[in-house]
């Protein structure tokens, strides 16, 4: 079976809910509709601020509940898109509501699928997935991870939908704050890499359209590069690092001021907080 006629079984026979429509859970569903316009009648959202709900989703042709209690009711995967600091309110709300057999979703970083396997009772299925904010344009990277009692159906579900949006990679849990601290918020780390680019270009005299649209095609043609020829990026450096020549003086220049092992830096700390949140989190539903 092809993907493209596997995403249509799996839009046939199941029903999503999305609960909470913050950045992230409003980047899934573009992307879901995206992917596959037919797929909007088979998803349903809700979040506190009905109004506010029903404003983000204007003209995607999705369901939108009264509550998130409705949401989850109606669904076979369910996908938890809100903040660490209000899931365990949420599920508290949902967990009666929820069908037998359902998967719960939980995209919320630091939480483990352990606390809201214990928070269910054993009424679904738990997967936790690190998406990132490229699922609007289905370009995600995203790690999934079954919880102790999860069935391979769970897991199937999560992978197809999460396969809608971009990659999709399986780890063991105890990855699950790297994989935050490395692509969940790896958007920011090439965000303010372009943006430096972009303003260099500028300082050298391109305008500011010129210099953004070859940084971003750099960006762009670089990875594609890597993963065409499936090379180290230290080896496909070299190509471009001729004796005396400019890349090898601005290599100088980068090994000086230490970008990567602040980029290193960066991703330690994002998973490390990642971790703090769910000990926060275990805490707070004691």
């Amino acid at each position: 079976m092809t993907l493209e006629s596997s995403s249509k079984v799996f839009w046939a026979n199941e029903r999503v809910a999305v609960i909470g429509v913050g950045n992230m859970g409003m980047a899934l569903v573009n992307g879901l509709t995206n992917a596959n316009p037919g797929a909007a009648r088979k998803i349903i959202v809700s979040g506190r601020d009905r109004a506010k709900v029903q404003e983000s989703m204007r003209g995607l042709g999705v369901a939108i509940a009264g509550s998130n209690s409705e949401a989850a009711s109606k669904a076979s995967l369910i996908v938890l898109a809100v903040k660490p600091q209000i899931q365990a309110a949420v599920i508290a709300e949902i967990r009666d509501r929820i069908r037998r057999g359902s998967t719960v979703l939980s995209i919320a970083a630091g939480i483990p699928t352990s606390m809201i396997e214990e928070q269910l009772g054993g009424r679904a299925g738990v997967v936790r997935a690190m998406p990132n904010i490229a699922a609007s344009v289905g370009a995600s990277a995203t790690a999934i991870c079954p919880g102790k009692h999860s069935k391979s159906a769970d897991m199937q579900r999560a992978r197809m939908l999460m396969g809608s949006v971009g990659t999709v990679a399986e780890v063991s849990e105890d990855l699950m704050d790297a994989i935050t601290g490395l692509s969940g918020t790896g958007p920011l780390y090439v965000f303010t890499i372009l943006e430096g680019l972009s303003d260099a270009g500028v300082k050298m005299g391109l305008s500011r359209e010129v210099s953004t649209a070859l940084a971003i095609q750099t960006l762009v043609g670089s990875a594609q590069l890597v993963r065409a020829t499936g090379e180290h990026p230290a080896k496909l450096r070299e190509l471009v690092t001729s004796p005396g020549g400019t890349a090898i003086t601005a290599l100088h220049f980068l090994e000086k001021s230490g970008l990567k092992a602040t980029l290193m830096d960066a991703v330690e700390a994002a998973t490390l907080r990642s971790a703090q949140l769910g000990s926060r989190w275990k805490r707070d539903v004691k």
